[in-house]
């Protein structure tokens, strides 16, 4: 029959219309786990409603068309005046109003705040990424302004703010704000001690004045900036609105923006100040003290950044299988096939139910909570982060060819997902806050067993891996260049602990058979075959 062959057969229909947030029974639990009773019907409604916000077509429209259509940078107006701006498409926007009225910087000031938002962020970068830059640094700023209670005061309501406003204006006219962050520097990237920018002291005994420059500032549009530079006293931390109280510019040059692999939404840019004025944040010279409780913050967000995009990967990736046709049946019912999808569903849930625990350790604020996440954190995200290239790479595979096709949405994932293993300190920088935990604080080490041992004597290959790290921790000898390899089983041993306490059984045993007790191969879809797939798989299937 002529045009017959435009007859479009064993395709997919598109994934849209569906509740990201019910769908993923692991993050479901998690939220139900993690929150008091009294918290969970409201939460969970909110998060229900996001959810279906997330699947709809209209957002995920949204994310594509803010990804296709990257941020411009305008240094001058059309009269020669320096302007310093970046225009971002509406879909920027559309993104950003809805994120902050989630809440997703309003984690401080809620009750269970913290589990809730995660599960937000998590929901949200699915949609898109890149606007969760400005969404994890502005939460991330309440900790570090709480040191000096007068910005807190100014500056906190409109953070926690579930308000979006976009315009430049002074912090008192506006109704919300938003945060960026400036550390690094050409010469020394993560060594931040050697940064160069220049703090002046002002007459007035609170302000200063700032030269230098940074290398990555990210989210150059946000409402103010928390930096590192050097005062007569040290490396010191200081906050830099971008528009000062008269309503006059501060000094902000915007040189260029970066030309990223990934992210490609979000304006990430080279900045100069000269003169720029800035308020002291914290005591002079104690400047990595005062901000390393935003950059915790941030790599928390890290850790559930590659959970959403591995989430996404997996969901699409099962989706594609459960339709697609090959070989006389579905493609998710083939044996391997089903393998593969089962590999990757399970280390989407370990990421997801790691993720959630940390947040949780955060709304409850105790002593031993705090101690664990000094070393969980930095773990957290060195494995989680670096896990997420080879998931989103292998749910591509799932789709063949269509995989490799932009129209799929899969290439985004994959150029997305290196990233958060780079920012906010990359696998080195990791490895060795964990060694400097260990050696430092006992008390993070402890509760860190103390955490791991409530799983102890219910898998054998847990109990043995469990063994095995205090072997490993015993051996101090030339423990920096083993630091990678601690952090990776630091991590490990966690996840698995958290999966036999409150996974599915069959869940919780392909993960401590494959990535503790050795039944497992170097690259996804090498589980036990005697392990129960199906349920892994159907577990994992995003619903209609």
């Amino acid at each position: 029959m002529a045009g017959s062959t435009h007859t479009v057969t064993n395709q997919p229909p598109p994934l849209i219309g569906h509740d990201v947030y019910t769908s993923d029974r692991a993050l479901t639990e998690a939220v139900a786990r993690h929150l008091a009773p009294e918290l969970l019907d409201e939460a969970q409604g909110e998060l229900t409603a996001f959810g279906r916000t997330c699947g709809s077509a209209q957002v995920q429209d949204w994310g594509r068309l803010a990804n296709e259509h990257p941020p411009r940078l305008r240094t001058h107006d059309r009269y020669g005046r320096r302007i310093d701006e970046v225009e971002f498409h509406p879909s920027w926007h559309r993104l950003l109003g809805k994120g902050v009225a989630a809440g997703l910087t309003a984690g401080w000031v809620r009750p269970g705040g913290h589990v809730r938002r995660a599960a937000a962020f998590l929901l949200w970068t699915q949609v898109e990424a890149g606007n969760g830059c400005p969404l994890s640094m502005t939460h991330a700023a309440v900790p570090a302004l709480r040191t000096e209670p007068d910005l807190a005061a100014e500056w906190e309501p409109l953070l926690t703010s579930m308000i979006y406003d976009r315009e430049l204006r002074p912090a008192g006219q506006k109704a919300g704000a938003l945060f960026g962050m400036g550390m690094t520097e050409k010469q020394g990237g993560s060594d931040v001690r050697a940064n160069t920018t220049a703090a002046h002291p002002l007459p007035d005994g609170e302000s200063y004045e700032l030269t230098g420059h940074k290398w990555f500032c990210s989210a150059p549009m946000s409402d103010g900036f928390l930096v590192l530079a050097q005062a007569p006293g040290g490396l010191t931390c200081f906050l830099v609105p971008r528009v000062l109280a008269d309503g006059s510019r501060n000094v902000f040059l915007i040189q260029r923006l970066k030309d990223k692999l990934g992210n490609r939404s979000n304006a990430s840019a080279e900045v100069e100040f000269d003169g720029t004025w800035a308020r002291r944040v914290g005591e002079e010279g104690r400047g990595v003290r005062t901000i390393i409780d935003m950059v915790a913050a941030t790599r928390l967000d890290c850790v559930l950044g590659s959970a959403g995009l591995m989430r996404q990967a997996v969901t699409q990736a099962i989706h594609h299988c459960s339709h697609r046709e090959a070989f006389d049946g579905k493609l998710v019912d083939k044996p391997l096939m089903r393998n593969v999808l089962a590999d990757l569903a399970v280390e989407s849930e370990a990421a997801t139910t790691l993720a959630l625990r940390l947040a949780a350790a955060y709304d409850d604020g105790g002593e031993q909570e705090r101690a664990l996440l000094r070393i969980a954190v930095p773990a957290a995200k060195y494995w989680v982060t670096k896990r997420c290239a080879p998931v989103t790479v292998e749910a591509s595979e799932c789709l063949g060819g269509n995989g490799y096709v932009e129209e799929s949405g899969m290439p985004r994932l994959v150029r997305e997902s290196p990233l958060n293993s780079i920012w906010e300190g990359a696998g080195n920088v990791q490895a060795l806050d964990v060694l400097r935990a260990l050696q430092r604080e006992p008390a993070a080490l402890d509760a860190y067993l103390r955490e791991v041992g409530k799983a102890r004597g219910a898998d054998h290959r847990l109990d043995g891996a469990i063994k095995g790290l205090l072997t490993e921790l015993a051996d101090l000898e030339g423990i920096e260049a083993r630091a990678r390899r601690l952090t990776e089983r630091l991590a490990l041993v966690l996840q698995g602990s958290l999966l036999v306490r409150f996974a599915p059984p069959e869940v919780a045993d392909a993960f401590c058979a494959s990535r503790l007790g050795g039944d497992g191969g170097m690259a996804f879809g090498t589980l036990p075959s005697t392990l129960n797939l199906t349920s892994t798989v159907e577990r994992s299937r995003p619903q209609a």
